[in-house]
């Protein structure tokens, strides 16, 4: 589990951590939850054939017509997703 812990910790920070300037404890504990719910629900992972922890297994994705970006940390990361 330590190595599991190390890793988020290190793709935390320099996917997030790194690129903001945090004011304070209060805006560094925003920061990180906004970051662990983009994390659990919309980053890809290698481990997961690039599907996020949260995509459902059997849904196999395929090219949309259209695509809607989302941005996260104001800015800082973008998510993609299909328009309705």
């Amino acid at each position: 589990m330590n190595a599991h812990a190390e890793r988020f910790i290190r793709t935390a920070r320099t996917e997030c951590a790194d690129q903001l300037l945090i004011y304070n404890e209060q805006h560094l504990r925003q920061v990180l939850a906004e970051y662990a719910e983009h994390y659990n629900s919309g980053r890809p992972h290698r481990a997961l054939q690039l599907q996020a922890p949260d995509d459902d297994p059997d849904v196999i994705p395929f090219p949309a017509q259209r695509i809607q970006r989302h941005d996260v940390l104001g800015g800082l990361i973008h998510e993609y997703r299909n328009a309705a």
